[in-house]
């Protein structure tokens, strides 16, 4: 079975109480802020091996490992092969730092893009302006809110309340 299949049965664990995976959660996020500490040192190192090397040189789990790998991939310059990869699949941890921030803020995880490492790489205008981008390119704006006697904009040229207005009918 693939490390991503067992990690995904772990965290996502339907049929543990619920103390139980929130420790499990609280604890895996300590892990991952303390990974993403040392990477952020050195952001535009490389940092590769094995999944079960960088467990060891993190200090953690291969199975926390995974969940960092699955919670990571998406920033990274090149993704890893997560779906597939075991203890010995070469892996690397090469991130592009504007992904990685907008994924931390997308993700709604301010202990991660608020590490003062952030601070080394860019100033706190960059980060606000990452930020905003971030969270503005989910904002849905809705046009202007269509009237009973207005003109239906399906174009049928009839009022909305006689055309896609009435009861029943579909927008």
């Amino acid at each position: 079975m693939a490390l991503l299949e067992e990690w995904t049965k772990v965290a996502y664990n339907d049929k543990a109480d619920r103390n139980t995976i929130t420790r499990f959660w609280n604890d895996y996020f300590l892990k991952e802020k303390s990974v993403y500490e040392v990477l952020l040192e050195t952001p535009d190192e490389e940092v590769k091996g094995s999944v079960k090397d960088l467990a060891e040189k993190f200090g953690i789990t291969v199975m926390e490992m995974t969940g960092f790998l699955d919670g990571i991939n998406d920033s990274l310059v090149e993704k890893n092969p997560i779906d597939t990869m075991e203890e010995d699949t070469e892996v690397s941890l090469k991130f592009d730092k504007e992904k990685l921030y907008k994924n931390m803020v997308a993700a709604g995880a301010d202990w991660l893009y608020e590490l003062p490492q952030w601070d080394a790489i860019y100033d706190k205008e960059k980060q606000h302006e990452l930020y905003l981008e971030e969270k503005k390119s989910h904002t849905v704006h809705v046009g202007k809110k269509v009237g009973r006697n207005d003109p239906c904009p399906c174009g049928s040229g009839k009022k909305y309340k006689f055309c896609c207005g009435k009861k029943g009918a579909k927008a």
